[in-house]
């Protein structure tokens, strides 16, 4: 059984989205702040498989909590705000969140973006896949540079996954979205954008031959395995 932490100051949602997930064959434990959810991270026993994290709580909010949390752990991370405006949405996808949705938002949207993070958490082992420098060990979750190893969120390992098993090939953020993160597009949606930036970031810091991903303007983007230095 897959175990939810909920990270929310909200507590009449925090029992209505908890009892929801529950009812569905999740385990659910319920925080009210930050400091909260980053103890219960310490602690191996009580370690989820997921977080939801609310963006605005008292004392250390869920922003600076999915900063300190990103530099340990791994775990897919849903945040949710009440504010819903684009640049909300962008900071925290920056900062490491594999996915978000605003508030109020209905327990089984809420459901299937869980559930999707979790299918794309697992991962099947099929041995390693090769791009260039870039070796990707599905089963395990880990991705290298040449010899260094990439620090990827769930969301960001999903999206090199597809890039690198469909090389050469250019994807739309239509289908990047929907085998990545789980989920359909959405209007004035740019969280495919803001992954795709975070893994430039962080492949070009690994090594100078890291594959490239290109940007093809009206169509998607495409891993070149390589590619080299990207611009």
């Amino acid at each position: 059984m897959s175990r939810i932490l909920i990270g929310d100051d909200d507590r009449e949602l925090c029992a209505l989205l908890a009892e929801y997930l529950r009812r569905e064959g999740l385990q659910v434990d319920v925080v009210h702040d930050g400091e909260a959810v980053l103890a219960q991270l310490r602690d191996a026993a009580t370690r989820p498989d997921l977080l939801i994290l609310d963006v605005m709580m008292p004392g250390r909010n869920g922003l600076d909590t999915l900063r300190e949390l990103r530099a340990q752990h791994r775990l897919p991370v849903i945040m949710l705000s009440g504010r819903g405006e684009p640049v909300d949405r962008v900071v925290g996808l920056e900062l490491g969140a594999d996915d978000y949705l605003s508030k109020p938002c209905l327990p089984r949207e809420l459901l299937a973006r869980v559930r999707a993070q979790l299918r794309r958490h697992t991962v099947e082992a099929v041995g390693v896949i090769n791009a260039g420098v870039l070796r990707l060990l599905p089963g395990e979750r880990r991705a290298y540079a040449g010899e260094q190893e990439l620090n990827l969120t769930g969301a960001e390992f999903a999206l090199l996954l597809i890039l690198v098993q469909r090389a050469g090939e250019v994807i739309d953020k239509t289908s990047l979205t929907r085998i990545a993160l789980g989920r359909e597009l959405e209007r004035f949606d740019r969280s495919i954008d803001v992954h795709v930036s975070r893994l430039r970031h962080k492949l070009a810091e690994a090594s100078p031959q890291s594959p490239r991903i290109d940007s093809v303007r009206g169509a998607g983007y495409v891993l070149l395995a390589n590619g080299g230095l990207q611009a």
